[in-house]
């Protein structure tokens, strides 16, 4: 086994083993992981001895929690202030969304057990593999819109593709669901419980060739059902109000609805940043066109963006450093964020000049 500080390697006969290890931080991603990660998967990708690859957390609590946002938060302060380079968050997303786009073309199998805390960072290096595992402690979110930012990860793509308009229900709410709804709306692609893990790495280890069906076979023989789905048995309100024209559309459609759930999700959504509301309602309407690397390229314009701006630092002020979870967005009304704000939002970044690396499926800085 080879152990970096936070992130560890093995190979078990041709299945090449990651798993997560920061535990204090139920395995957040930091910008060291996102690099080391990306690393191994290039050279597993071109070695012959490794068929296959499997990704989990340590400990029992996370599968993966997100991306280091309080990290990101103190250089972007430092940045603002005029302390700190702007690389010092750039490179950050910049490294991560490679990485997301090299899980995405991994040309082998790539098995991610989403066994705990699933979110934001974490679902970026899950989603977009070709195998992805629902257990019973799975807890799904992109809850990025009450912290000032926007699904991203490549939440304009998977998000657009869940089943209905699921995906800009989770995408605006940032609502946290199990496992019976991942597996409903096309998040996850089966269910088995966290107790047979370890048995399906062995038989993995085990198995001679480990090409799509195979592996797909192996874990069919864990399967168990998953449940009922909650949002199944309220996806023709999902869908009539999430497909909406405008999120304004959407809020008034729920306060309209007048039940306890509509009002529940109307008062929610009244907590959440405008700008960033705005800008998922666009990301997740874009991105069901686009395909996988151009939508990558619009998140990474659109994050340069909101890095620049408000919200994202006082919704981490807010939620997660002095926690009086009242954040000031600015503008504070979803009628002042104007469409020529979200022109600009979305609009080219010539001093970027990003591109598509076609060997490695990722954009880069020329």
């Amino acid at each position: 086994m080879i152990d970096d500080p936070e992130i560890l390697y093995d190979v078990k006969g041709k299945l090449g083993v990651i798993t997560l290890s920061r535990l204090k931080a139920l395995n957040a991603l930091n910008h060291f992981m996102c690099i080391s990660l990306h690393k191994k998967l290039d050279a597993w990708k071109g070695d012959p001895k490794i068929e296959a690859v499997i990704i989990m957390g340590k400990g029992a609590k996370a599968f993966c929690a997100g991306g280091d946002v309080i990290a990101l938060y103190n250089a972007g302060k430092d940045w603002k202030e005029g302390q700190g380079k702007i690389g010092s968050w750039r490179d950050f997303f910049k490294h991560e969304y490679r990485l997301n786009a090299a899980i995405h073309h991994f040309p082998k199998p790539y098995i991610a057990i989403m066994d705990g805390i699933t979110m934001g960072g974490g679902v970026g290096i899950s989603v977009h593999g070709s195998h992805r595992v629902a257990t019973e402690n799975t807890v799904f979110a992109m809850p990025e819109t009450g912290l000032g930012l926007f699904p991203d990860v490549g939440g304009g793509h998977f998000m657009s593709r869940l089943t209905g308009h699921t995906g800009m229900y989770l995408g605006l709410l940032g609502e946290r669901i199990k496992a019976p709804d991942c597996c409903a709306l096309g998040i996850t692609d089966t269910y088995m419980e966290s107790r047979d893990i370890d048995n399906l790495i062995e038989i993995l280890a085990k198995t001679p060739k480990l090409d799509n069906d195979t592996v797909s076979n192996v874990i069919g023989r864990f399967y168990k059902e998953p449940g009922l789905s909650p949002m199944m048995e309220k996806l023709d309100d999902i869908n009539e109000i999430f497909s909406l024209a405008s999120v304004i559309d959407i809020l008034r459609a729920l306060k309209k609805n007048g039940s306890d759930w509509a009002l529940n999700l109307y008062r929610s959504l009244m907590k959440k940043s405008p700008t960033s509301l705005k800008v998922t309602f666009h990301q997740i309407r874009k991105g069901a066109l686009l395909t996988f690397d151009q939508n990558m390229v619009m998140e990474y314009k659109v994050v340069n963006r909101l890095m620049k701006g408000n919200d994202f630092y006082e919704g981490v002020r807010a939620i997660l450093i002095d926690k009086d979870y009242t954040p000031v967005w600015r503008p504070s009304k979803l009628a002042n964020v104007t469409p020529e704000a979200m022109q600009v939002h979305f609009a080219t970044m010539e001093e970027l000049n990003l591109t598509i690396d076609k060997d490695n499926h990722a954009f880069i800085d020329d």
